[in-house]
């Protein structure tokens, strides 16, 4: 399995059978993105929340590739009413996929659509395929249950934010890694934009002094899980 990083909070999961899943697909605005929307190709696309920097080039690449769209409730029919298929879901709830299995977790965030429409509860997103479980945090805050989340749930790679301001920053985000325990932290969410500005590897060295690893990817680059 690999894993592909955009830059944002924008990730390809493709699985060893070739199934490409997309995560919060924010790419032809995106600054620090070197791949643009016409460039990938997709059958499932994550929603984390509604905001137009996750929502991003979702619903074009969708349309073009027929993917299937998996998000809370509200957001997958915001998605269907612009004509394209989601399978609905909501926080604390999982599905099984061909690709392996969705679940949805809390976020401390906000979410509505682009065209201001309620997007529902914003989530994090669990992903367990070919017994590997990748945590996509989504935007959010420090949460205490975290540490439930890690237990229930071993992670094998978390992707969380570190560019404060609108999510966790360094700090916040160091401690989430305690709780939840995974056995690979990535940082998200950061450079994008000045007000988001971080440095990936301070987060890095801040783990690594817990004992913990960190991988700091780098834009466009992609890594075997």
């Amino acid at each position: 399995m690999k894993l592909k990083y955009f830059g944002h909070s924008a990730f390809q999961l493709t699985t060893d059978s070739n199934i490409r899943i997309l995560i919060d697909p924010f790419l032809d605005d995106n600054p620090v993105s070197k791949i643009k929307s016409s460039e990938v190709e997709a059958e499932f696309i994550v929603f984390t929340h509604g905001h137009g920097d996750h929502v991003g080039d979702g619903l074009k690449i969708g349309k073009r590739c027929n993917s299937l769209f998996i998000c809370v409730n509200e957001l997958a029919e915001w998605v269907k009413s612009k004509g394209l298929k989601a399978h609905n879901m909501h926080i604390g709830g999982a599905h099984n996929f061909d690709f392996g299995k969705v679940k949805f977790t809390i976020a401390h965030h906000g979410s509505s659509t682009p065209d201001n429409q309620y997007a529902g509860e914003p989530a994090g997103v669990l992903l367990t395929i070919n017994n590997k479980t990748i945590y996509h945090t989504g935007d959010t805050g420090l949460f205490y249950d975290m540490k439930l989340i890690g237990e229930m749930n071993p992670v094998d790679y978390m992707l969380l934010p570190i560019g404060d301001n609108f999510t966790m920053g360094i700090d916040d985000a160091v401690k989430a890694v305690e709780l939840t325990n995974p056995k690979v932290a990535i940082p998200m969410h950061y450079n994008t934009f000045p007000v988001i500005a971080s440095d990936p590897q301070k987060f890095k060295q801040l783990v690594e002094a817990k004992s913990k690893k960190c991988i700091v990817m780098q834009f466009g680059e992609e890594i075997v899980l």
